[in-house]
């Protein structure tokens, strides 16, 4: 799950994770990261999420500009992982995924690799997507955990086990579904070109091996 880190002269004060569509930022109460300081605007910027991965940063016209890695934007452009969002003296990281899922029962697992399970190849996996504004894009699941989806619509945890990957559901009343069966929330095997449809969204499940 997309995350910003807020911080003040590396002191981190704020961590906000981007579940909602739009999730603005500015000094009036009404915004969801709100920074009391002349220097940011009443309604500053807004962060937009777009499917599963891609998040868009917009100036609001605000008064002293937003800035990415040190230059000022003109207009709505995409973050890229570990990309700086400079506010006056406010710094803002943007991380793609989240390290901690709150998936207690696997998140103290370690990244193994295949040979811990009696194989002598390192086995790589990733979701393509299928559907949606996002069609194409292949995000890789590199931890011992991985989260997709929003908490309120529905959040599923895919998990690195000795003996594979495995996805359940954490949270939501949309119920995800693998290859047209619903996802319980125990956790459910996954196979190499299966179809994960998580809030409209079709994933096909790539499992690559060195």
């Amino acid at each position: 799950m997309p995350q910003l880190i807020a911080s003040v002269e590396g002191v981190e004060i704020k961590h906000v994770y981007l579940i909602k569509d739009r999730t603005t930022l500015g000094r009036r109460p009404q915004n969801d990261i709100v920074f009391n300081n002349p220097v940011v605007s009443g309604d500053h910027c807004v962060f937009e999420l777009s499917g599963l991965a891609d998040v868009y940063v917009e100036d609001l016209g605000s008064t002293n500009g937003t800035y990415i890695n040190g230059k000022m934007i003109k207009s709505r452009q995409r973050l890229r992982d570990n990309d700086v969002i400079a506010i006056g003296n406010f710094r803002v990281q943007y991380l793609s995924a989240s390290e901690n899922s709150g998936y207690h029962a696997t998140a103290a697992m370690k990244l193994e690799a295949h040979a811990a399970s009696g194989g002598s190849a390192a086995q790589h996996a990733s979701f393509k997507v299928l559907s949606g504004s996002s069609t194409g894009l292949e995000v890789p699941v590199v931890k011992a955990v991985t989260t997709f989806g929003k908490p309120e619509a529905s959040l599923v945890a895919v998990s690195r086990r000795r003996h594979g990957y495995f996805v359940a559901h954490l949270s939501g009343n949309a119920v995800p579904t693998l290859n047209g069966k619903p996802v319980d929330t125990s956790g459910m095997p996954l196979q190499h070109n299966d179809v994960l449809e998580l809030n409209s969204t079709a994933m096909q499940f790539l499992l690559k091996v060195d």
